[in-house]
């Protein structure tokens, strides 16, 4: 990868993928779109020979060894990610466990800098946040690829666990509601079906956003091909507005938007592009994350209709017991999905009692 390599996303947040966090975040195309399997909940596990080059400078675990685990954040200025690098810092002190952390900034020649830096550090093993699916090839080889837990993108060929979203599942639970929110609103009447993606992270929020779109499918049916519009917009709020405001535009105004979002960030964006041109009522939004910054508009904003929910402030309880049974020697599934929700305003209070007030 050039190192003159430009950095591929502007603008200060994602939300929740992913996460990712995703952060999350989607690949659809402007064709009729398509639904992919979903993922099977890993009977197959992996393992590495247990590591002989524990760290001195870490107080001792239970595991009677203390390791030096890399760990390359998305972007530490979404909200979402925060949220996992803190539960993975909090995990890792309870569990004597040194992180080695870089933040990747959402830029695939950053992430590079950091693998680089990791091999540096000597670290035994790497939870591996990077958002760039088609980089993970060249970061895997700057830290001499070393067994790897990704977080929400796969990344291969170092990935030997993957931590994150179920992400079909996710994306049905909120798709599946806005749908049946829609068909008892007008029997599935509108305007258009806008996508807000990210497609540069592959696979993973490919299934997430199709598992959105069939979610809606299977309450609305089908969505005809000239109603459908699709948008890479990256994951940020600034993009969000940017692009949502110049999609809206070109829809005719008076109908429902349905907008089907892969992370809070851009939720947020589209419903200020939409405020700005006067035509926030005609949204209905699903979105992916839950995380703070969509707790008001979830509760509050009648056009916010469901969120799936992927609790990455748990994310460290899964990713850190796992990372250590790794480099003990120790199986470990595949894939260890975290369990999702759906999130409306009747459920946000009780599921988030910290939600402010309207």
């Amino acid at each position: 990868m050039s190192q003159h390599r430009s950095r591929r996303f502007a603008g200060a947040r994602i939300g929740a993928l992913l996460a990712v966090a995703a952060i999350v975040v989607a690949a659809c195309n402007s064709a009729a779109p398509a639904t992919s399997a979903p993922a099977s909940a890993a009977a197959s596990v992996a393992s590495v020979a247990p590591s002989s080059e524990a760290s001195s400078s870490v107080a001792p675990s239970g595991s009677a060894q203390s390791y030096k685990v890399g760990y390359i954040s998305l972007g530490e200025s979404l909200p979402f990610v925060k949220l996992v690098s803190d539960s993975i810092k909090a995990e890792a002190d309870k569990a004597g466990v040194q992180i080695a952390f870089c933040d990747s900034q959402l830029d695939a020649a950053k992430a590079l800098e950091c693998a680089q830096n990791l091999k540096v550090q000597q670290v035994q093993a790497v939870l591996n946040f990077q958002l760039y699916e088609d980089s993970s090839k060249e970061v895997c080889d700057g830290y001499g690829d070393l067994p790897t837990i990704a977080i929400d993108i796969h990344q291969a060929p170092c990935e030997v666990a993957f931590m994150g979203a179920d992400n079909e599942t996710a994306g049905k639970l909120s798709g599946s509601y806005v749908g049946d929110a829609l068909k008892a609103e007008n029997n599935c009447t509108y305007e258009a079906v806008v996508t807000l993606d990210t497609k540069g992270a592959g696979a993973t929020t490919l299934a997430r956003m199709n598992g959105m779109i069939a979610g809606f499918e299977d309450k609305c049916g089908k969505i005809p091909t000239e109603k459908f519009k699709s948008l890479d917009v990256g994951g940020t709020t600034d993009a969000a507005v940017t692009k949502f405001g110049d999609q809206i535009s070109a829809i005719k105004p008076g109908g429902i938007i349905v907008v089907l979002s892969l992370n809070d960030d851009m939720s947020l964006g589209a419903f200020a592009a939409a405020r700005t041109a006067g035509r926030e009522k005609e949204i209905r939004l699903a979105g992916q994350g839950a995380d703070p910054t969509s707790w008001k508009d979830i509760a509050c904003n009648p056009q916010w209709l469901a969120d799936t929910a992927y609790f990455p402030e748990r994310y460290g309880t899964i990713l850190i017991p796992a990372v250590v049974d790794l480099l003990n020697g120790k199986t470990i599934e595949k894939n260890l999905f975290t369990k999702h929700e759906v999130v409306t305003k009747d459920n946000v209070r009780t599921m988030y009692p910290d939600t402010p007030a309207c």
